[in-house]
């Protein structure tokens, strides 16, 4: 689930910086006057604008539902207790268990001793 999330949340991201680079600006307005108008036909008389606000608004929404996404499992991601980054109360345990050194063999002399009966 989370990986088709991130795969979306990038084809969202690289639509969103297309759409922005595909808009005009404010200034191009003024060479319409002088005959520059007539590639705006395409969407219709009143431009691109509209329909390219419109629709780079629906992608940032759904940028910003993704993410929120993303956020949620990653959240929940570190929770686990298999998450990589062990607790701090595991790590006190595990500095506070005795550890048996090498040239120690208390512990393999720690099975019992069976005597024999000389019945």
């Amino acid at each position: 689930m989370q990986v088709a999330i991130l795969m979306v949340h990038v084809v969202i991201a690289i639509a969103l910086v297309v759409l922005i680079l595909l808009q005009q600006g404010k200034g191009a307005e003024a060479g319409a006057a002088f005959g520059g108008g007539a590639s705006q036909t395409v969407f219709g008389s009143r431009g691109s604008g509209n329909f390219l606000s419109r629709f780079t608004a629906i992608l940032a929404a759904g940028f910003f539902v993704t993410s929120m996404a993303l956020a949620y499992f990653a959240t929940q991601a570190g929770q686990a207790p298999e998450a990589g980054i062990p607790d701090a109360n595991l790590i006190e345990q595990q500095q506070s268990a005795p550890m048996l050194d090498e040239g120690d063999e208390s512990a393999d002399n720690a099975a019992p001793v069976l005597e024999e009966s000389s019945e």
